[in-house]
């Protein structure tokens, strides 16, 4: 197999549905897309009843189950719109969302409601110049957050032509872009990309993102990972916190060790947003914290990602991570990673 596939009946050729299950999930694919590459179908266990990168990618007739509190725009992003593709929520830094096409489409996605070749689309070459212009006027931000769907859907000499443009305002410093296309598509990581990537005037990160360790372990995204780290280019990892992928201590230390050894340092680990469809993937604020607390306990501080939540209504990101230091009226405690209070300073 060599092409994305797209269609419940791509799905069933390729033998990753269930024998008669198209037909439930026609209402799933008429309303979210479907993208699974050749890489990432590759990757899929067919044998295995819970495949965690199957879980990922195959639609479920569970997404039409929609429950309370769950929205199209989980974090918030339309009141913080000034203009189409910026959102501006910190004084410093805004995101950029160039495109809401990926080359893959995770069943789970906070913008589930806006991706895909039905969603919202990419900007206009009027409107890039208009958000653009929008980054120019504002000497506060420092850092552009290329997002969207997926930037590295578009071509090198696209690519090129918006990190030129950035590097070239001069208050612009970072420029970050957010991508899968490392683990779901690696031969994509080629040369003129990496060419479009690196340009004078501002410093380029890549945020990758990837869920489980399986996913880092394919010798394509591991060269196409070291390609990029190799031109100088700093990655940092995202990751979501998953039920049936990555809600075990075993798995979130793999995948944690996967990012380290391959030089991408962990960075954030989401908790899953509000999106319609997705409570079968949100894990229970206290079982991520227990995880988070036994992750730090066990593991290296290198191997060790913040644990994030964003706050429903565009009221940005929280750390969810229990504290480590009491303080009150008697005094103050530090927790050690077996969980045990010590007074501090010590009494003795």
């Amino acid at each position: 197999m060599t092409k994305t596939l797209h269609t419940l009946g791509d799905l069933a050729d390729a033998g990753l549905l269930p024998r008669g299950a198209a037909a439930s999930l026609v209402p799933v694919a008429d309303k979210y897309a479907i993208g699974v590459s050749a890489h990432v179908a590759g990757l899929m266990d067919r044998a295995a009843d819970n495949d965690p990168i199957a879980r990922q990618f195959i639609p479920s007739d569970v997404e039409l189950d929609v429950t309370a509190g769950e929205r199209a725009d989980p974090i918030g992003d339309a009141a913080h719109s000034p203009v189409p593709g910026i959102v501006h929520r910190h004084s410093d830094r805004v995101l950029f969302k160039l495109t809401h096409i990926c080359p893959v489409y995770c069943r789970f996605c906070f913008r589930r409601e806006m991706v895909g070749p039905n969603g919202d689309g990419a900007l206009s070459h009027a409107q890039i110049d208009a958000a653009l212009a929008y980054i120019a006027d504002h000497s506060e931000i420092w850092e552009v957050i290329i997002t969207g769907g997926d930037p590295f859907v578009l071509s090198p000499r696209r690519i090129g032509e918006i990190s030129n443009a950035l590097a070239a305002i001069g208050h612009v410093k970072i420029i970050r872009w957010h991508t899968r296309v490392p683990v779901v598509e690696p031969d994509s990581i080629n040369d003129d990309l990496i060419a479009a990537l690196t340009v004078p005037g501002a410093t380029t990160f890549i945020a990758l993102h990837a869920n489980h360790p399986r996913e880092l372990e394919a010798p394509a995204a591991r060269a196409a990972i070291a390609r990029l780290i190799d031109a100088g280019i700093p990655l940092v990892s995202q990751s979501v916190l998953l039920r049936g992928v990555n809600d075990t201590i075993e798995t979130l230390i793999a995948l944690m060790r996967g990012f380290v050894e391959l030089r991408v340092k962990p960075y954030y680990l989401h908790h899953a947003d509000l999106a319609p469809g997705t409570s079968h993937f949100r894990v229970p604020l206290n079982e991520g914290r227990a995880l988070m607390r036994e992750l730090r306990a066990r593991v290296s501080g290198l191997c060790v990602p913040e644990y994030m939540l964003d706050i429903p209504g565009g009221y940005a990101k929280a750390r969810v991570t229990e504290s480590d230091v009491e303080i009150d009226e008697t005094g103050t405690r530090i927790r050690d990673h077996d969980g045990r209070w010590h007074p501090y300073p010590p009494k003795d």
